[in-house]
């Protein structure tokens, strides 16, 4: 039995504490909201995972020291957006070598840094690693089967993490690209408002497609540029993650999108999800990285004229469409398949 401190009570971070009980595990989960811990304390059950029962043997407190003291593994599960200020208020309590695996997604927009990249800046003592995939918390609190992949530096590390979350119902894959897992549950926010954006405006199934796959190439693109591997991209972190954000209406990019498609405006979106809509918060940053590296990124680039410069959804999706003709991937060259025949 490993003794865990989950940091972040939302949906994610409860569906996570639930799943490492479940496991066998001793979980203490902190909450900066007073209220958001006394619904806790109270109801077993929290508002946004409805009929989801916890346990009553389940620690829930609002004082970091309590959550931080003396755990095997702390867990990072705040809103992208409160990851830096979290992780200042931790320092205090974090012990040298202290292992902390992030599960939250998206990239700081002031500094373009990755969640994993702000950990370590702040707490320079811990051993980071992250957790990804396709798993909205609607599905893992009810324990429907689901995969992931945790990034480590380490080997060690990551096995470690592998084996504490590991169960019949949520297979663990391990990786060392941890950049490349971090940009593609990251980016496939932004690409989900684009796919919501679609089905808002009454659009079908070929065009979810078209937004995946091409979705996929650009994210491929960044990525591999910023040093992440193409496998991560066709794994699940990736196109994994990105099927899921894209298609299901538990994702609440997607459904943002949806009712930006039908004329919402981006605060009354966020406001009617009642979530924060991580996609919001990274389609600057995916822009700026863009530019940054110089890789094209039209659907990105859409998606952010659509929620900061007031385009409308149907202009957007006009603009994708005319743009100027080109091969789909600049590897293939016409020579190597002249002497093909069938």
């Amino acid at each position: 039995m490993a003794k865990i401190g989950m940091i972040g009570a939302g949906s994610w971070g409860i569906a996570l504490s639930l799943l490492l009980y479940n496991n066998g595990h001793k979980v203490t989960v902190w909450s900066a909201l007073p209220e958001e811990i006394k619904e806790l304390n109270e109801n077993y059950e929290h508002h946004t995972l409805p009929g989801v029962k916890l346990p009553e043997t389940m620690i829930f407190t609002t004082s970091l020291e309590e959550a931080m003291t003396d755990k095997d593994l702390l867990v990072t599960a705040v809103p992208s957006v409160f990851v830096r200020q979290t992780a200042v208020k931790m320092k205090p309590f974090c012990k040298n070598k202290q292992v902390i695996v992030n599960v939250a997604k998206g990239i700081e927009e002031t500094t373009l840094k990755t969640l994993s990249e702000i950990l370590e800046e702040e707490l320079p003592e811990a051993n980071i690693a992250v957790l990804s995939g396709p798993s909205h918390a609607e599905e893992v609190s009810r324990g429907l089967p689901t995969t992931c992949v945790t990034g480590a530096r380490e080997l060690q590390t990551a096995e470690f993490i592998q084996n504490i979350f590991m169960s019949q119902v949520f297979r663990v894959y391990t990786s060392p690209d941890i950049l490349g897992i971090e940009l593609g549950a990251a980016l496939k926010n932004v690409i989900a408002l684009a796919a919501g954006i679609a089905d808002g405006l009454g659009y079908g199934d070929n065009t979810k497609a078209a937004l995946i796959t091409r979705g996929i190439a650009e994210i491929a693109r960044l990525g591999m540029a910023m040093g992440g591997k193409f496998q991560t991209f066709c794994g699940l972190s990736g196109i994994g993650d990105l099927i899921v954000t894209c298609a299901s209406m538990h994702s609440r990019n997607r459904r943002a999108g949806i009712l930006i498609g039908k004329g919402y405006t981006m605060d009354e979106a966020m406001k009617e999800v009642k979530m924060v809509v991580e996609g919001v918060y990274s389609a600057k940053a995916a822009l700026a990285l863009a530019e940054k590296y110089q890789v094209p990124m039209p659907i990105i680039e859409q998606v952010n004229k659509v929620l900061f410069c007031h385009e409308s959804a149907a202009e957007a999706v006009k603009e994708l469409m005319l743009r100027d003709k080109t091969i789909e991937n600049s590897d293939l060259l016409w020579e190597d398949f002249s002497t093909f025949s069938i």
